[in-house]
């Protein structure tokens, strides 16, 4: 059955060409140098099952397979190529593939598009012939293709062994180094491999719905230097967390690429952390350790999920029990408040001296003893308050560290930890000392499917991990995305009107686009003259006042001395409007400037920043974080993709790292979160219905007790139709 029916449409046709009963290896050689030669030893020393058809016009054997002088001479149709042969041979061998009825084509060779010019013209010129004639590629410049349990070893790469880990690496080093850490750790397999290399057709969207389809592969793990189609990633990323963990190691940022941003939004998306964000919305698990990569990925596909991020630490000693809490506690998980049962049950097996208060330190009571950690296990198991089980110490030295005869009673522990295994659904997972030399009794465990480390901290990641996979899957159950907002045309008006005019939104209409959304906004007056600063004394009276110019050229009003607050009276307004408009035009002499906005003085509260962009790579993405002038120094801010549900809002809200000024600091009251839930929402729905909306910055925000107002807010126009071909990119 396929394993995520219903989330996707149709099945991937990446299973045949990564499954194929053929392959022509063309260039294929006898010179052990070559790659021809390295793929040809690779299927034949894995047994490849299916026909093997080398290509090379020089040879009538390779390693005493049967040569053929082209691919139209293959007598077969195999489903795959595999091209070995230099970059500029490529475009007409692609053509010879589909003419041939060969569904893909491996491309091994480099000098395409990531040199640029020729190279790039090349990539085209290869692309156009594998359309015309109905080839899928997977490159150029890859590292090659592993389907193990198929035996298509295309890397030659020794002692790999089948699992169901999936691999996806724009690194091939960086596969090298998982299959060498594999090897060392002995339990951990591989289903398939791919190097997408510059993803000119086939991108990481495709291969992780292949992943997600494949019956062999329990995780899908991706190591990812850029994304062509992010929001399409994120997309098959959400329908396949469903049904099994991903796992993504992201590196690099394109922070230099957001210089020319106009909008604070704009200089902060693009980055590292709203990649970050964005794939945890979808439910990835990120890793941002490459030493991370593959405990994550093994105990994530072993055990797949915990229930919630509530954990219970059993130790044998007090040192590593508090750093086991430590490290817990910063990973956002929580040390699980075990009940009074669980801790007499504890305490009816363990010396009077050890603590059975969650971390459970059984103080000397297992060295004679050390089965007895199974039974601790199996009690805080029973436990409702558990969600995992996290054992740290020494267990499998015993018998090294006291008495060889402590051997029997380990192994006998080992077993009743499988045999828990197999009864509960809450993970268990271990840390000892001996992990390194790999004892009998951790060996025992390893082999029955329960992940063990050598370190803490990779423990706790993994255990954070699970928690977090637990909370992701019961919260899409509970919150979907929140649905569309109904356009209205006369917005849609005031769209093409700025758009024919060359300009963005003046402030007034931006905020008017929210108001006739039901957004919060302060009632405002546009003054172009001295009698409407004269009607808008008389519309606010005494109440103290804010102007700010109302010119398309000038983008930040403060820098232009553009913004004046807490006027009062009508002497103080014409002083204020007449200082206005000779900083900015003293400030940009060419500015053609409409007039000045006059609006109430906002209530005391704090600043907030909404925004959102269009960032090339993921499509529209919403922006919380505080707000005022320091929000790019700052840059503690949070992202997600639109549109969102309500948890996604409200996590946002949780995320940044100042939200304990939203909760009330030095006696300061609360702010009314759940408003500033709604506003999320709501923008994030206009986002959604207005394509034209190319920016959008809501900055100040002032939140406090009683709600929130909209101090500024600026629209950004889209000047030409969006265009929904996604370049690649290094986001």
């Amino acid at each position: 059955m396929n394993p995520i029916e219903g989330h996707l449409p149709t099945r991937s046709p990446l299973h045949e060409i990564l499954a194929p009963s053929g392959i022509a290896v063309v260039g294929a050689s006898s010179d052990p140098t070559k790659r021809g030669y390295k793929a040809m030893v690779g299927l034949i020393k894995d047994g490849f099952r299916g026909a093997i058809y080398p290509v090379n016009p020089k040879a009538d054997l390779i390693l005493g397979v049967k040569a053929w002088p082209s691919i139209a001479e293959i007598p077969g149709t195999p489903e795959l190529a595999l091209i070995c042969t230099p970059a500029a041979s490529v475009p007409g061998l692609i053509a010879e593939c589909g003419r041939h009825g060969i569904k893909g084509a491996v491309i091994l060779a480099s000098g395409f598009a990531e040199i640029g010019g020729e190279g790039a013209e090349l990539e085209r010129e290869m692309m156009a012939q594998a359309e015309a004639h109905g080839v899928r590629v997977i490159g150029p410049n890859t590292s090659g293709v592993f389907n193990l349990h198929h035996h298509l070893n295309l890397l030659a790469l020794d002692n790999v062994k089948p699992g169901d880990v999936g691999i996806i690496s724009q690194s091939g080093n960086m596969l090298l180094s998982l299959a060498l850490e594999a090897q060392y750790n002995g339990q951990v397999g591989f289903s398939t491999y791919v190097g997408p290399g510059n993803q000119s057709d086939i991108g990481f969207n495709d291969y992780l719905r292949y992943l997600g389809e494949d019956e062999q592969t329990r995780v899908a793990t991706l190591y990812v230097e850029g994304f062509r189609d992010g929001r399409k990633f994120l997309e098959v990323a959400r329908d396949v967390t469903a049904m099994k963990p991903v796992v993504v190691y992201k590196s690099g940022s394109t922070e230099a690429g957001q210089k020319a941003a106009s909008s604070h939004t704009g200089a902060l998306a693009g980055s590292y952390a709203m990649t970050v964000d964005l794939l945890r919305q979808a439910g990835v698990s990120v890793v941002h350790r490459s030493d991370e990569i593959l405990p994550v990925a093994e105990g994530l596909g072993l055990l797949q999920k915990a229930r919630g991020k509530r954990v219970a630490v059993i130790s044998d000693g007090g040192g590593q029990a508090t750093i086991a809490s430590d490290r817990l506690a910063e990973a956002g998980l929580s040390l699980a408040e075990l009940s009074e049962e669980t801790r007499q049950k504890l305490r009816d097996v363990l010396f009077p001296q050890a603590s059975t208060v969650n971390p459970v330190d059984v103080a000397g009571s297992t060295d004679a003893n050390p089965s007895l950690l199974a039974t601790c296990m199996e009690i805080v198991a029973a436990d409702d308050n558990v969600d995992s089980i996290f054992l740290v110490g020494m267990f499998g030295g015993y018998s090294i560290r006291f008495a060889e005869s402590l051997l029997g009673d380990e192994m006998r522990g080992a077993e009743a930890m499988v045999d828990l295994s197999k009864a509960t659904d809450k993970p268990l997972v271990i840390y000892s000392l001996y992990t390194p030399i790999k004892p009998p009794a951790l060996r025992r465990l390893h082999e029955a499917g329960i992940p063990i480390y050598s370190s803490i901290e990779q423990s706790v990641r993994v255990l954070r991990a699970l928690g977090e996979r637990g909370d992701y899957l019961q919260l899409c159950e509970q919150y979907p995305r929140e649905p569309a907002l109904e356009p209205k045309p006369e917005l849609g008006e005031m769209f093409a009107r700025a758009r024919a005019e060359g300009r963005d939104m003046f402030e007034y209409e931006a905020k008017q686009l929210l108001r006739e959304h039901d957004i919060e906004v302060p009632q405002e007056r546009v003054v172009r003259s001295d009698a409407e600063l004269a009607e808008a004394v008389a519309a606010f009276g005494e109440a103290p006042l804010a102007m700010k110019v109302v010119s398309k050229d000038i983008l930040h009003k403060s820098d232009a001395g553009g913004v004046k607050l807490n006027l009062v009276g009508e002497a103080a307004l014409r002083r204020a409007r007449e200082e206005i408009l000779a900083s900015c035009r003293a400030y940009d002499a060419k500015a053609e400037i409409e007039g000045v906005l006059v609006a109430p003085m906002a209530k005391k509260g704090v600043e907030v920043i909404i925004g959102v962009i269009r960032d090339p790579i993921f499509g529209p993405v919403l922006m919380f974080g505080l707000g005022g002038i320091f929000v790019e120094i700052l840059e503690d801010v949070a992202f997600r993709s639109i549109p969102l549900s309500r948890h996604d809002a409200r996590s946002m809200v949780e995320q940044i790292k100042a939200r304990k000024v939203l909760e009330g600091a030095r006696g300061e009251p609360a702010v009314d979160k759940e408003s500033l839930v709604e506003l999320l929402l709501t923008v994030s729905r206009i986002a959604d219905a207005y394509p034209e909306l190319s920016e959008l910055d809501l900055n100040p925000v002032i939140v406090n007790a009683d709600g929130y107002a909209v101090v500024d807010a600026r629209v950004i126009v889209e000047r030409e139709p969006l265009n929904e071909n996604v370049k690649e990119s290094a986001a």
